[in-house]
């Protein structure tokens, strides 16, 4: 075992990849195991100025060549075989079209790009189609990859200024306080760019260069601070994994708890060779518990164990959408034995092998008369980018294949997920985003129409706007919309997933929303909204109980708000909410020769009939105020179905496909009119 060898280093790993597996296997106890990932920024930041800058001190320079040949040797092979086994296993699970999709995926992450892609694409990392994604945890090793090619540059500026630590120390603490100030900023105002883009997370990684770079001065004469500053960090790291959430604004402030953890945990042990023996204070301090054997194994295949996780759980959860606790379970044994088989077989064999750093002589000498030349110090790059050249080739031909398996029930389903409703295919805008408070009414119909209805709520008064359109025209009367994403008509302060606050902006909308309308004096209000019961299903009894009075209160007073100026008003029950995105379920079913039906759900798990109940009540006791319930015509009395007439139902979850929307305009029309 080599002297610079730091079992708890072996040991945060094990964490680090611990909390990650834990999060996206759905452990609910440690709803932060995602800031896993950066234990693992920490430690690379660590490590890799470590050798750097040893490097720089003997030598006065870096073999840049070498280097990135030692890092794709340590990595390319594994992650190429686990991108390639994916591809393989998605034939025959995802649907054609989500294979063209991900296989292009699958290209930005053999070459080490995904998560610019993931920019491209919007892809949040916290949003629920995510989970479809079998290639997206490729984002933390693409920063990681992204890191390798500017840290090198940055610590040979700072030799090049002035050599020894201090300079390194000023330059890497500017770039970090730099990156740190732009990642806090962007966290709220483009969370995706904060947590995908490589530069916003550069801070991270410059915590653990800092790390390795500090005096151990300091704890080398006060030797009781080494184990308190490990516990200090353990807890810190702990303190991540057990109060942090995908609801919290993420990286941003809360990323300093695993980042400082990390830091604190790799500082107690700096300094300290490893022997096998350990003095008092190294004893009382947490390097002992990392060292455990079961902590080391873990950490010995974390990185495999990374690789092998998320697309296990993915593929699982298609074949089986509610996981039991055993299947999980099963998932587990199933990640570790992969990640045992690829890193003895792979990984290991690749790390300690020579032919992926080969072509240090152009000649060998064993030809007759060849005199030994040195060859291009960039040759010793050539295997790492044939493999990376073979992962994005056969990527582009999966995605290729697959586009011409997509057919013409294939495509009818993509183009009915995709069509927009009435009101976003005239403008887009109409329904607002999320930071816009100024209400835009949209109409549509004739100007000289006897009379004016108002259509007001969220995305799911929007998905009504299909056949409400149609009806009124047929009944000489045109349509007002005031629609906001994911804002309420009920006057309910709600919090907002993407801006990962209070949605302030959804309160002042309302209310100037709701004043305008009754200025208007339309000759009817029709609101329709995504359903409390879909956020309320999941928690405990009281705290339920409590969200949905204060559910009740706000939709009282919102509609008493109408009724108080004259102005009758209608509730559209809210649709059914799907256990899949019921478009790419469908499509699976049809590739996997299955009936449609396979993804229909239990009406008790969809149509929120006791909240419909409440609901109902709630609306009887405003007067003027009338109730239209359709779900018959999503559901029946055991299921929800997701093809109606031939048509797909939804788009999503819980959005109507346009298509499948116009068809209600006859139930629609007879009851408001």
């Amino acid at each position: 075992m080599a002297a610079s060898f730091r079992p708890d280093i072996q040991g945060l790993r094990a964490l680090a990849v611990g909390g990650v597996v834990a999060y996206h296997f759905g452990l609910t106890a440690l709803p932060g195991g995602f800031a896993g990932v950066d234990i693992f920024f920490v430690i690379s930041g660590w490590l890799i100025t470590t050798h750097l800058m040893q490097e720089i001190g003997e030598t006065g320079r870096l073999d840049l060549w070498r280097f990135y040949a030692r890092r794709a040797q340590r990595l390319l092979p594994a992650a190429l075989f686990v991108i390639l086994v994916t591809l393989a296993a998605g034939y025959f699970i995802l649907a054609p079209q989500e294979q063209a999709l991900y296989s292009r995926g699958a290209m930005f992450a053999s070459a080490y790009a995904i998560n610019l892609w993931l920019l491209r694409w919007s892809f949040d990392y916290f949003a629920a189609d995510a989970t479809s994604n079998p290639f997206i945890h490729f984002w933390s090793l693409s920063v990681e990859e992204q890191f390798y090619l500017a840290w090198p540059a940055l610590l040979l500026l700072a030799a090049w200024l002035r050599p020894g630590r201090r300079m390194a120390v000023a330059v890497i603490g500017v770039a970090g306080l730099a990156s740190f100030a732009a990642c806090l900023w962007l966290t709220s105002a483009a969370p995706a760019w904060a947590f995908y883009f490589s530069p916003l997370r550069a801070w991270e990684f410059a915590g653990g260069g800092l790390a390795t770079l500090a005096p151990v001065t300091l704890p080398r004469h006060r030797a009781w601070l080494r184990p308190a500053f490990g516990w200090l960090g353990l807890a810190l790291i702990a303190a991540a994994y057990l109060l942090l959430s995908e609801d919290l604004p993420f990286p941003g402030w809360y990323a300093l708890l695993p980042v400082a953890g990390t830091v604190l945990v790799l500082l107690s042990g700096a300094g300290a060779e490893y022997t096998g023996k350990q003095t008092n204070w190294q004893a009382l301090g947490p390097a002992a518990a990392l060292s455990l054997w079961p902590l080391q194994w873990i950490g010995t295949l974390s990185y495999s164990l990374y690789l092998w996780h998320w697309p296990i759980i993915v593929y699982a959860q298609m074949l089986a959408p509610n996981l039991t606790v055993p299947q999980r379970l099963g998932c587990v044994v199933l990640t570790l034995a992969l990640s045992a088989f690829t890193y003895h077989l792979i990984e290991n064999p690749a790390r300690r092998g020579a032919w992926l750093t080969a072509g240090a002589r152009a000649f060998p000498d064993s030809i007759p008369g060849a005199r030994p030349v040195r060859a291009f110090p960039g040759l010793v790059l050539v295997p790492a980018l044939v493999l990376t050249g073979a992962g994005v080739a056969v990527g582009y031909a999966n995605a290729h294949l697959a586009t011409r398996n997509i057919g013409p029930e294939q495509r009818g389903i993509q183009q009915a997920a995709e069509q927009p409703s009435i009101a976003r295919a005239v403008d887009k805008t109409c329904l607002l985003d999320s930071r816009t408070v100024t209400p835009k009414p949209c109409v549509f119909g004739a100007t000289d129409a006897a009379h004016t209805i108002v259509l007001f709520g969220d995305s799911h008064a929007d998905h009504w706007s299909t056949p409400l359109i149609e009806a009124a025209r047929r009944n000489d009367t045109k349509v007002v919309t005031y629609l906001k994403s994911s804002c309420r008509a009920s006057r309910l302060s709600t919090f907002n997933a993407v801006l990962k606050r209070d949605y302030t902006e959804c309160d002042a909308w309302r209310e100037l929303a709701i004043a305008d309308i009754i200025r208007r004096k339309p000759r009817l209000v029709v609101i329709s909204e995504f359903s409390i019961g879909n956020l309320t299903r999941d928690m405990p009894a009281a705290s339920r109980a409590a969200e949905i009075a204060r559910w009740q209160a706000g939709l009282r007073s919102t509609l008493q708000a109408f009724s108080q100026a004259g102005i009758e008003t209608a509730v559209i029950r809210d649709t059914p909410i799907n256990t899949s995105f019921v478009d790419s379920c469908v499509a699976r079913a049809l590739w996997w020769r299955a009936a449609p039906s396979l993804c229909d759900t239990p009406r008790a798990d969809a149509a929120n009939d006791s909240t419909a109940a409440t609901e109902r009540a709630v609306v009887k006791s405003v007067p003027d105020t009338l109730y239209v319930d359709l779900t018959d015509h999503f559901c029946g009395p055991a299921a929800c179905h997701v093809v109606i007439g031939g048509k797909l139902a939804f788009r999503d979850r819980h959005h109507l496909a346009t298509a499948f929307a116009e068809t209600l305009e006859g139930p629609l029309e007879r009851a408001l009119f």
